[in-house]
């Protein structure tokens, strides 16, 4: 089997130690991100819920900001809103490339998706409840913990199973211009060395790395759902 996969795949059999760090670097870039980006998506996503104009603390001006300004970062390429961040990350992080530049950008990135995927999750919790909760006297932050983030504890892990695959695919494009990772490893010895074995396995391993969020987050969102 070993002699096989020589054969078949002599370029990844080569460069199996540059392989092995940039599957750290994508399991690193893609960890920290996501972590960073969940705490700010759950708490932007609790406020749109909140502030919404039928929402249990209506805040016209905090809404409208949080909504025009998730928009506007959604509505730009990830690639150009790189480029647009460089200088910002230079002076953050005090580099532009490499896993420790792409970082910063993957977080701003994310972020407004996954709001928008809490937010849907959130505002799928059924009115009754959080109506019945105000009717006991429940004060806004006992609702939000009791009701809204428990009731709609499924359909956000389902949401950051979403946005974990998307942060995947972004960390491979951060790749593509200087951000390490697997991308970085495909463009290098898969597309500018003409290796098709390489671009293979790179692609081989983000479809599993994107089927084990996919599965482990439908197994949660099934586990969790009451």
């Amino acid at each position: 089997m070993a002699e096989y996969f020589a054969q078949t795949f002599p370029n990844v059999v080569r460069t199996a130690a540059e392989l092995q760090r940039c599957v750290g670097q994508t399991l690193w870039m893609v960890s920290l991100s996501g972590l960073i980006s969940a705490a700010f998506g759950v708490l932007f996503g609790v406020l749109l819920t909140v502030c919404a104009p039928r929402g249990i603390r209506p805040n016209r001006l905090v809404f409208q900001t949080l909504d025009k300004s998730i928009n506007l970062f959604r509505a730009i390429p990830f690639i150009i809103m790189m480029a647009l961040l460089l200088p910002l990350t230079r002076l953050l992080v005090g580099t532009g490339i490499g896993t420790k530049g792409a970082v910063f950008p993957l977080i701003i990135g994310t972020v407004p998706f996954f709001s928008r995927q809490i937010h849907a999750a959130l505002c799928e919790v059924d009115p009754g409840v959080v109506e019945a909760a105000q009717a006991m006297g429940s004060s806004p932050l006992e609702i939000v913990i009791r009701v809204y983030l428990k009731e709609g504890l499924p359909g956000m892990i389902r949401g950051a199973a979403i946005t974990l695959v998307n942060l995947v695919a972004l960390s491979a494009m951060a790749g593509t211009v200087g951000g390490g990772g697997l991308g970085d490893y495909a463009i290098r010895y898969g597309f500018q060395r003409s290796q098709t074995d390489v671009t293979i396995v790179t692609v081989v391993i983000l479809l599993l790395l994107v089927t084990l969020i996919q599965s482990l987050g439908a197994w949660l969102a099934r586990r969790l759902n009451h």
